[in-house]
């Protein structure tokens, strides 16, 4: 079995998704021709095993060795940017997050021989228009793990936040709901790792400080952006709650999702991937209030011929609801998201590429 495999291999999320993928398509000896989409840059993955590495480096140094038109192709990438093939088959793994596809969106899922989307809601988006789709979900990353360290003193609930500052995931929504409930009482914790790498030096800051009205708070901090997986594991595993997933809409949640399997409680906003794995058992589930347009005139822009459509927001009483649910909740073990984990493997993931593609 051979596969071309187009890829970004870097420590972004697609960059996670593509390690985890390449691992398995080693381990299931997979006669793999890697053609990176950038640089490659394997710094974050630093429980990765050097015989993978090896693997990986040869699999790039050796990609046009027997190179054939007819090989299939897997492309990880966005809708934008995947008309460029390498071989007649191509088959696109994408992640999907608004709600209004456009023409030239549908055009170019058109334009792959399959795509797969990380959300049956991306699918349903998408069905009316395109035939040639199919939703593939994403597992768990086996290089997180449980600590079982403790981090902080036990009478402090510690919540986290993860993701890169923008508009779609709500994080204003959610730094200042956060901060009129908890501000100050330290008996709560907010960690935050939201640093955006394609702000300008400082622009994190200014902005916070407009949403705070200048305050500051002591129980709320901001780490800079995490350079490897351990790292990750560490800052998953010391807080109790993830705010992640109150994100207004996600191809799937990484940090949301990888907090769950770890054991630990996530508030899920009930929208667009988060259907897919989150649930009344596994996490605390919010109900959006309302919707509004993507658009922040950065990472998504009005009449653009991508990411058009809405985002979903939540009501200050319904996230209140959720804290308080969660405050009973923090410092024991979510059995179910442990549960998740098992449900949702990388193994089961690349089965279901190699099964239709191959």
């Amino acid at each position: 079995m051979s596969l071309i495999f187009k890829t970004p291999i870097n420590s972004l999320s697609f960059g996670n998704v593509a390690y985890n993928i390449i691992r398995q398509l080693h381990k299931k000896n997979i006669d793999t021709k890697i053609f990176p989409h950038g640089n490659v840059d394997i710094s974050a993955f630093n429980k990765m095993e050097e015989e993978l590495k090896n693997w990986v480096q040869e699999s790039i140094n050796n990609r046009y060795s027997n190179l054939d038109k007819d090989l299939p192709t897997l492309s990880l990438w966005h809708i934008n940017g995947s008309e460029n093939r390498i071989s007649k088959n191509q088959n696109l793994l994408t992640f999907y997050e608004t709600d209004e596809p456009t023409e030239q969106e549908k055009a170019l899922v058109n334009f792959q021989d399959h795509v797969f989307f990380s959300s049956s809601h991306a699918v349903d988006c998408f069905k009316d228009s395109c035939e040639n789709i199919s939703f593939c979900p994403i597992g768990f990353d086996e290089d997180f793990h449980v600590t079982d360290k403790q981090y902080l003193s036990n009478d402090i609930i510690h919540f986290g936040l993860m993701g890169k500052y923008e508009k779609r995931k709500n994080h204003d929504l959610i730094l200042k709901a956060w901060a009129d409930r908890y501000g100050n009482n330290n008996k709560f914790r907010l960690t935050c790792v939201i640093e955006n790498p394609f702000f300008k030096k400082g622009e994190l800051n200014q902005r916070l400080n407009i949403l705070f009205g200048g305050k500051t708070f002591s129980n709320i901090s901001f780490l800079p952006r995490l350079k490897t997986n351990s790292e990750v594991n560490d800052f998953l595993n010391a807080i109790d709650v993830d705010l992640s997933g109150m994100s207004g809409a996600e191809g799937w949640n990484l940090p949301a999702f990888n907090s769950t399997c770890l054991g630990k409680w996530s508030l899920v906003l009930n929208h667009t991937s988060h259907k897919d794995w989150a649930n009344s058992e596994n996490a605390i589930i919010v109900e959006p209030s309302n919707k509004a347009l993507a658009h922040d005139g950065q990472f998504f822009n009005k009449g653009a011929p991508y990411n058009q459509g809405s985002i979903n927001l939540f009501e200050q009483d319904a996230i209140n609801e959720a804290f308080e649910k969660v405050e009973s909740l923090a410092k024991q073990k979510n059995e179910k998201g442990l549960d998740t984990a098992k449900k949702f493997t990388y193994s089961n993931t690349v089965d279901i590429l190699l099964n239709s593609i191959m």
